[in-house]
């Protein structure tokens, strides 16, 4: 048995021994899957170059983009720009545009690449002056860059707009006119305030609920410009209770990093699709569990995934705006890149005992696709916060 000395909650160091059987990564297609699945993707950090990571990123393409065919080669779309890839967290509009731009161009290569991009108002400042007029701008911005580069649009929800709407009716004033400019369905994505505090209050009440209401007014209003909505409560229940409402042709995607498993497999009045960026730190698992719940076996698809919730109930712990660091430390485990950099430096908001505990669930539930090398890798992020191997 493979072992490595871990730090404990008491401040203890002792001995673990790896248990977990690697999950395989085995190739599949979107279309073997009954559930559009998106993984939501981090980018990777460029850790050589001669800059201010608080200040300016710096991005490996080369391997930022090997990953994006890494998760189309399991079957999986591509959330691109999103918040796991630290979009207004370290990742500028500027950066955003040149990811997009590439992403869209790696994607043309193959003919099974699904890929969706985030568009939002994160080049605007939220503040005093920012009036609703600069806010539909801002977005028409983004949305017109996305769909100049041929790519779909997830409308991703806007600080300025959570800061500068003073009722309801300003926020569907703003979703209305974007809405009836598209030119092909978005993905809404409506993100919780326990992912960016900045937009607590959003759809302008404060009770999730009752800015449920306001939010499925406007997918009403316009159903025929929304594919779906992506929800980040992290409440399986509040999930279930908005995708009961929707109208019958927009989908609930998932971004419920607690629960998906459950809201995936579904009920009798119906399931979720899925949005997460659990799905990049996990990708081998999601394919597999996929590809048997295609084949109608739901006992193997939880068989596969189950042992995953803990593991990223971990990940997406509070301070939730957080759970990127533990994503790409599973990347940094798994070989996937060679550092544990990330841009902005984020790599220093989760602890060491944090990182321990991971490890330990990412053994569990079998996402160590080589152990050996994982703990070559865990030994060497203890050994530098003063973890004798």
């Amino acid at each position: 048995m493979t072992t490595i000395r871990l730090p404990n909650a008491d401040r203890s160091i002792t001995p673990y021994g790896l248990t977990g059987t690697p999950i395989p990564f085995v190739q599949h297609k979107a279309s073997d899957f009954n559930r559009i699945a998106y993984a939501a993707a981090h980018v990777v950090a460029d850790p050589l170059a001669s800059n201010d990571p608080w200040l300016t990123p710096a991005i490996d393409w080369d391997t930022t983009l090997k990953f994006r065919h890494r998760l189309w080669d399991l079957g999986l779309g591509v959330a691109e720009a999103m918040d796991t890839a630290q979009r207004g967290m370290g990742l500028g509009w500027a950066e955003a545009q040149e990811l997009i731009r590439r992403a869209q161009a790696e994607a043309r290569t193959r003919d099974d690449s699904l890929i969706a991009y985030g568009a939002g108002t994160d080049h605007l400042m939220p503040g005093p002056d920012v009036t609703i007029d600069a806010i539909i701008a801002a977005y028409e911005e983004q949305v017109g860059f996305v769909e100049g580069q041929g790519g779909r649009v997830i409308l991703m929800a806007s600080r300025a707009l959570a800061a500068a709407a003073r009722t309801p009716d300003d926020y569907a004033k703003v979703y209305g006119r974007i809405l009836s400019q598209v030119k092909q369905p978005v993905i809404m994505h409506w993100l919780g305030e326990m992912f960016d505090p900045a937009l607590a209050g959003y759809w302008g009440k404060a009770d999730h609920d009752a800015a449920m209401d306001v939010c499925l007014d406007v997918i009403a209003a316009h159903a025929d410009k929304v594919d779906g909505i992506k929800i980040s409560l992290l409440s399986a229940e509040k999930e279930i209770a908005m995708r009961r409402r929707l109208p019958a042709s927009v989908k609930m995607y998932t971004g419920d990093d607690f629960n998906y498993a459950e809201l995936i497999a579904g009920d009798a009045q119906g399931y979720s699709h899925a949005l997460l960026g659990i799905f990049d730190a996990i990708a081998p698992a999601a394919s597999a569990g996929l590809a048997a719940l295609g084949k109608g076996d739901t006992q193997a698809f939880h068989a596969v995934l189950e042992p995953t919730v803990a593991l990223s109930r971990h990940i997406f712990a509070a301070p939730t705006r957080f759970y990127k660091t533990g994503v790409v430390f599973l990347a940094y485990l798994n070989g996937l890149q060679d550092h544990f950099s990330m841009i902005g430096g984020q790599q220093s908001t989760r602890s060491i005992q944090h990182l321990a505990e991971l490890f330990r669930l990412a053994d569990q539930a079998g996402v160590l696709g080589d152990p050996d090398l994982a703990v070559q890798r865990m030994q060497a992020v203890l050994s530098v916060n003063g973890v004798a191997a």
